[in-house]
This record gives C-alpha cells, sequence and structure tokens, in this order.
C-alpha cells in the first residue's frame, strides 16, 4: 500500500501547487511591484494627458496628436497597449515619429501601473481601454473610420478584448500571444486555470478587418508560432517577422514606422508569409 500513499502525496502536493498558481498567476503576468515610474524622461510638449473615470478608479490616458491632419482637421487614431512591464511614459517619445506623419496616438495605462487606480485583470484591463477609447473616439481630431488597435506583447490581449467591444478599422499585434491559456504548461499547470486567458485567437478569427502582425522569429517569451497562428486564422492578414527577439522587436523603428503607415491608409494586406 505504500505506493497508494506515495500517490495520495503526490496528488495533494499537485493540487496545493496547483492552488499556488491560481492565487499568485496575476502577479506573474502582472509584475506590478517591479515597474517603476521612470524619471526624468523629456515628453512631446503637446502631450496632452487625461484622466479616465472607471468602476475601480480613475486611470490615465495620454493624447500625442496629429501634426499632419487632414484637410477636413482629422487623423487617424492609434490606441496603443504596452507590454507587462512597462508603462505608458517610455513611449511618447519612442512613437512620436507618428505623430509627425499624420496619427494621433493614444496611450492607456493598465490599472494599478504607474498612476492608476485598481488592479490589473482582463476585465479591468477591459474597462479601461473601453473607456479611454470612447472618450477620445467622438474627438473632432479624430477620423472615427480610421481607428487601429496595436498591442505590444500582453498588450496584445488588451487591443483584442477591446476590439470584441468597439469598433476598429485594423489590429496590430506585435510580439504578441494566440492565448495566454497554453503558457500554464510552463509551469505543469491545467489551462483552465488561467483567471485572464486573453484569447486573441478566437478574437481575431473573428475580425472582419485587416490584421497586421509582426513578430520576432527568435522571440524567448512568446514564440513565433504564436504569431504564425494568428496570422494564418485571420481574415485579412499581413505576417511581418524579424530576426529578433522579444524586446528588441522590431529591431529598427523606422522601416517598421513605414510599415505601419501603409497599413493605416486602408491598403490590402499582402498575403501572411
Amino acid at each position: 500500500m505504500g505506493w497508494l500513499k506515495l500517490l495520495f502525496l503526490m496528488t495533494c502536493a499537485y493540487l496545493l501547487y496547483s492552488a499556488f498558481l491560481f492565487v499568485v498567476q496575476r502577479a506573474l503576468i502582472f509584475p506590478t511591484m517591479f515597474v517603476g515610474i521612470p524619471q526624468g524622461l523629456d515628453q512631446p510638449a503637446d502631450l496632452e494627458r487625461m484622466w479616465v473615470e472607471t468602476s475601480f478608479g480613475r486611470v490615465e490616458a495620454w493624447l500625442l496628436p496629429s501634426r499632419r491632419p487632414g484637410p477636413d482637421g482629422k487623423s487617424p487614431l492609434l490606441v496603443f497597449a504596452h507590454g507587462n512591464g512597462e508603462v505608458i511614459d517610455i513611449w511618447p517619445s519612442v512613437l512620436e515619429p507618428l505623430a509627425d506623419r499624420g496619427m494621433n496616438i493614444l496611450f492607456v495605462e493598465y490599472p494599478g501601473y504607474g498612476r492608476s487606480a485598481g488592479k490589473p485583470s482582463q476585465k479591468s484591463i477591459t474597462e479601461a481601454f473601453t473607456a479611454s477609447y470612447d472618450l477620445v473616439a467622438s474627438r473632432s481630431e479624430v477620423d472615427s473610420e480610421r481607428i487601429f488597435l496595436w498591442g505590444r506583447s500582453i498588450g496584445g490581449g488588451a487591443v483584442c478584448a477591446l476590439a470584441a467591444q468597439r469598433p476598429s478599422a485594423g489590429l496590430i499585434l506585435m510580439s504578441t500571444f494566440t492565448s495566454l491559456r497554453p503558457f500554464a504548461r510552463r509551469y505543469l499547470a491545467p489551462s483552465f486555470l488561467i483567471r485572464d486567458p486573453f484569447d486573441n485567437l478566437e478574437v481575431v478569427r473573428r475580425y472582419p478587418h485587416p490584421v497586421l502582425v509582426i513578430h520576432g522569429r527568435n522571440d524567448t517569451v512568446i514564440p513565433y508560432q504564436h504569431g504564425v497562428e494568428l496570422a494564418r486564422h485571420a481574415s485579412h492578414a499581413r505576417l511581418v517577422p524579424y530576426d529578433c527577439d522579444h524586446n528588441d522587436c522590431p529591431p529598427r523603428w523606422e522601416p517598421f514606422f513605414r510599415i505601419l503607415e501603409d497599413f493605416c491608409k486602408n491598403r490590402d494586406p499582402a498575403p501572411s508569409s
């Protein structure tokens, strides 16, 4: 009977381990305690800071306005969602050239990150992004027919969740995943324990507009195959692969900005690679 006792102990240990992962998983997915607010960053002078009201408190959002509006005074809007180890503070200076190319850029902070209230989860992030979208999409300088949702890494989950709730003209998924469920295997845990699955693949399957997928072939955080699968299941997709890892994608921003600008002009995307 010794083996039955051993099996019982192993089962109990695994159940305790799974329960532990269930409790701490959000701290692993959203490591807010390790994400500080960088000091001394130079921000564009025309950056507009705003607070967005949600059911759990205020979240911060920044709007970098287009510097080349169209004849009607309107420009496309890019809604940008950053990675899980970042805050919005680092991105305006990086993406400022897009404002010079005629795009409005909305940076939305995650609940519990930076100066925003609340705690991050799929539900709270979706609420933060839909509320921010609603606040900006109707503004006179925004072309409501050309709103594009751009997510990097975990941000792909944020914008896919937003795409399921609000209209958009296109999705840009950079270094993102099909779903968080497959990552449970890394921890030897069943996928149904994932509390915030961010099922991007299901959203992409149903999404009727163009999808631009950018992914590093050498990505050690989110394997390249995730990008391939997202592009393969989208009805209108272009896959742009780079020979890079996760945090250095894209290797150079300027060539990528040209691809992004072309995508946002509503041209038909090229077939997936």
